[in-house]
């Protein structure tokens, strides 16, 4: 059975694309706070591809592992956006 993660993880890095975009137009904390997601966000889906390609289980295991601190690092900057008020939770 193919995996979807990289079809989800690639849409996943459109949407915060897009959300970035939208946070760029503010100046200030706005736009530092957009790149740090930007990223941690595309990032995800880039180490995704990574071990798509990889050429050992390990070498998988470990772009894989990249692309999880990836996202708990992407929900941080969520997190820190949505308390500051900065973008709405949903």
């Amino acid at each position: 059975m193919k995996s979807n993660i990289p079809e989800r993880t690639f849409e996943f890095a459109r949407r915060v694309v897009k959300l970035c975009l939208v946070l760029d137009e503010k100046p200030g904390v706005s736009r530092t706070l957009a790149y740090q997601l930007l990223r941690s966000g595309t990032s995800i889906g880039a180490n995704v591809e990574e071990g798509q390609a990889s050429q050992s289980e390990a070498d998988f295991i470990s772009k894989y592992s990249i692309a999880c601190k990836e996202a708990h690092e992407t929900l941080y900057w969520f997190r820190l956006l949505s308390a500051s008020e900065l973008m709405q939770p949903e």
